[in-house]
């Protein structure tokens, strides 16, 4: 999934804490001069050195048992609907997030683009502070604020010490229970938007994307990130102050913790999150459809995502699509890597001598998916790329795998995932998105099992149900060489 981002970076501590570390042993070693002068400095080549050496002499210390014990996810549904999730870390900064319903799959025809103006429009003025007083006292304890979204959910996210968890979690409410939305604030967002969709327009990556969600669905899910252009200076306070209404309900909510006490989240989340009750307006179901889109461009790479439906997020089919996606290549698992252990790499290897990339596109949602082939190459090369990554897919579907293929994917797909939870920003993501869509929380242990019992045949299943699927087609730069849909 593509989400768009707007961090305001909090100061790092550990910086400053290393150089600390780093300083200490030289203030203990004295007058470096005096140093210099003995024979005794001889074959120490720096300070570095002998700082280590004498620490590497110590005794080791006992290392004191605390009382600190390791917590589990704590996961409460209100009884008007919103979800409490936290994790006590006993971390001296606190990640709070809102987790909210109201991705660009819930916008209609007539206010396209308003999740695009409402993530821009989310330091404006509330009921309860103004768009200066929520940037100043943010920052005065050194917290942020950001605001993500995906094609399903909106995220509001703080981050600050845990001494100030109170201050901070008085502007996330103010902002995503008690906008004004003015409308000569809101007037200043269309420039920021138009540099936004421009940047975006510089990424084909981006660009192809979002028109192969356009090109899957007929309704929903094709649904842009960004405002399309015929509505930009068009979405106006009213727009906001309704989609917030219908959407921004209690039960569409989630409210997230790390390093945050769970009866203090439910204190929050009953007093000033149960604003607006209900379940709010129900979105329309997913329709998958079959179509090809083809981006003319003087680039010398072509760009080309190739797709069928899958399976849904919660669904154990999605899972296999997972360790499927892991098994032809995901991209690469080394810094600067070219994935030449990946079989869509090793495939494409034998049909091109020229620079390419090829990996597995993997997009699942609460009901709907998409699975396919993403390749960039040179624009003489195109068609010979494309369909080598579609015989490696093929060859998978036919039972061309092996048990310690499998075994090799399921363990890079588990680590993948257990290495997206050591980041706050991952864990955080996990338990909200969880906690929105299923009102509890899988710890990693489970996941883990659960790709455990992934077989050969679920995986051959899920390729062969690319390979016989309606598939969609994006292409996007030089497409002289490129084959059409049909072609392939």
């Amino acid at each position: 999934m593509v989400d768009v981002c707007f961090y305001t970076e909090a100061i790092n501590a550990l910086c400053i804490l290393g150089r600390a570390l780093c300083s200490q042993p030289v203030s203990h070693i004295g007058s470096l001069s005096w140093l210099k002068e003995t024979e005794e400095m001889k074959g120490i080549r720096g300070i570095s050195q002998l700082s280590t050496r004498l620490f590497a002499a110590q005794a080791a210390r006992k290392v004191e048992a605390t009382g600190f014990q390791p917590q589990d996810v704590q996961v409460t549904k209100l009884l008007n609907g919103l979800v409490i999730a936290s994790l006590e870390n006993y971390s001296p900064a606190s990640k709070i997030g809102v987790f909210i319903k109201a991705g660009c799959r819930y916008e209609t025809p007539d206010n396209l683009g308003v999740t695009h103006l409402l993530r821009l429009a989310s330091n404006l003025t509330t009921k309860g502070a103004s768009a200066f007083k929520i940037c100043r006292a943010i920052e005065a304890v050194g917290g942020s604020m950001s605001v993500t979204s995906s094609r399903e959910n909106m995220v509001y996210t703080v981050d600050c010490l845990r001494d100030d968890v109170d201050t901070v979690m008085e502007f996330l409410i103010n902002v995503t229970t008690a906008p004004e939305f003015r409308p000569w604030e809101v007037s200043t967002l269309t420039q920021r938007m138009n540099v936004e969709k421009a940047q975006a327009a510089q990424s084909p990556q981006t660009v192809v994307v979002e028109a192969l969600h356009d090109v899957s669905y007929k309704n929903a899910l094709c649904n842009s990130l960004y405002c399309p252009d015929h509505m930009v200076g068009k979405i106006n306070s009213e727009h906001l102050h309704q989609f917030v209404q219908n959407n921004f309900t209690s039960a569409r909510m989630a409210l997230v913790g790390l390093g945050v006490d769970h009866d203090v989240l439910k204190q929050v989340g009953e007093q000033f999150l149960n604003i607006r009750g209900g379940a709010g307006t129900a979105g329309a179901a997913a329709q998958y459809y079959s179509r090809e889109s083809r981006l003319q461009t003087s680039s010398s790479l072509v760009h080309s995502a190739m797709v069928s439906q899958s399976a849904a997020a919660d669904s154990g089919e999605a899972l296999a699509f997972s360790v499927l996606q892991h098994l032809l290549g995901a991209g690469p698992h080394v810094k600067r890597g070219s994935c030449v252990s990946s079989k869509l790499f090793q495939g494409v290897a034998k049909a091109t001598a020229d620079p390419f990339d090829v990996s597995a596109f993997n997009a699942s949602y609460s009901d709907s998916g998409l699975f396919g082939i993403y390749t960039i190459s040179q624009a003489a090369a195109a068609g010979d790329v494309i369909k080598a990554a579609l015989a490696q897919v093929k060859a998978v579907a036919d039972g061309g795998i092996t048990a310690a293929d499998l075994t090799q994917a399921k363990t890079q797909l588990k680590c993948h995932y257990l290495m997206y939870l050591e980041t706050s920003e991952g864990l955080l993501e996990a338990m909200g998105s969880q906690a929105l869509a299923q009102g509890s929380y899988h710890s990693a242990e489970e996941i883990s099992k659960k790709i455990d019992n992934v077989s050969l045949t679920d995986v051959a299943n899920a390729a062969k149900k690319f390979v016989t699927g309606k598939k969609s087609m994006v292409s996007h730069g030089n497409l002289i060489k490129t084959p059409f849909l049909d072609e392939l």
